[in-house]
């Protein structure tokens, strides 16, 4: 070989050689940074201030979820019923009770903590079986979703400001709409929050929602195990029903048809017998709530 040759390979080996070091740096780096947000996760999770506030997360949801199949019940009677069953509508009557600007807040707090909490059970994950399981990975990272986005709203109605989940639902289809593969785009969400809502209803058939308890003793316990079925059944077909209004608007080309959960169940109350099914619906969200109150007291928090 011409010394021009080994030269030239010689420079090259060099060039691996430093490549692949810069590549291990870079994987003991990244290898630290996990390391210290697991410590951080971790010694979050043991915080008893924080284990508290994350409880609290799960009881004002409750309460959420009480005063829109409170809401929901009300339109399917026909007794008042003006409000939006869904987030929206629930927050804007506790702003408009005595002393709602505090709740609020509270709600603000506790939902904020219990996403956080979310998102460090993500991070103690690491290095166990689950993070080979991404169906739970994705569970854990979505639910920090929806906890910090109540939780956002809840900040903007304590701040004296109010949003409209409906109008914004029909705002961002809209937009999706008219982005390139917009439709294809919309069914992609539309099935997505379809497929949430079949695992709420799975989960609550196969009982696996247990899994999330320490389930007391009898009778509670009876009364937490029936609750859970029956609250999951109904939050799934509630959510289902928004999934197929999202698939609805982009088959048909119509924003307005994409709504959010308020939609959802004026929609079912429109149906033949719809205002049985979104009676039931609401009740069943009712049933929901009122598990979340006991997952605040029994759920396990490891």
């Amino acid at each position: 070989m011409s010394e021009a040759g080994k030269t030239t390979g010689s420079g090259a080996a060099e060039a691996a050689n430093a490549i692949g070091d810069a590549a291990d740096k870079a994987g003991d780096t990244a290898d630290r940074a996990a390391d210290t947000a697991q410590d951080v996760a971790d010694d979050a999770s043991a915080s008893k201030p924080f284990r508290i506030a994350a409880r609290s997360g799960y009881v004002v949801n409750g309460v959420l979820h009480v005063l829109i199949g409170v809401i929901a019940i009300r339109i399917s009677t026909g007794n008042g019923g003006t409000g939006q069953a869904d987030q929206s509508g629930a927050l804007r009557q506790i702003a408009r009770a005595p002393g709602g600007v505090v709740i609020l807040w509270l709600l603000v707090v506790g939902l904020a903590a219990l996403g956080v909490w979310q998102i460090a059970h993500l991070v103690r994950s690491r290095g166990s079986q689950r993070e080979h399981l991404w169906s739970h990975r994705f569970g854990d990272v979505s639910r920090a979703v929806v906890f910090f986005a109540i939780a956002v709203t809840a900040f903007t109605f304590a701040r004296g400001s109010s949003t409209d989940s409906t109008k914004a639902s029909k705002t961002l289809s809209a937009r999706i709409l008219q982005a390139p593969g917009g439709e294809l785009l919309l069914i992609a969400v539309g099935l997505t929050v379809l497929g949430v809502g079949v695992y709420f209803v799975a989960r609550g058939v196969s009982l696996k929602f247990r899994n999330d308890l320490s389930v007391p003793a009898m009778p509670m316990g009876a009364v937490v195990t029936v609750a859970g079925p029956v609250g999951y059944i109904a939050k799934g077909v509630a959510l289902g029903v928004v999934g197929v209004l999202f698939v609805v608007a982009a088959w048909t080309f119509d924003p307005q048809k994409a709504t959010g959960l308020d939609g959802a169940l004026l929609t079912l109350a429109h149906l033949r017998f719809g205002r049985v099914i979104l009676l039931a619906v609401g009740i069943g969200v009712i049933v929901y709530g009122l598990y979340l109150g006991a997952r605040a007291r029994w759920g396990k928090l490891d």
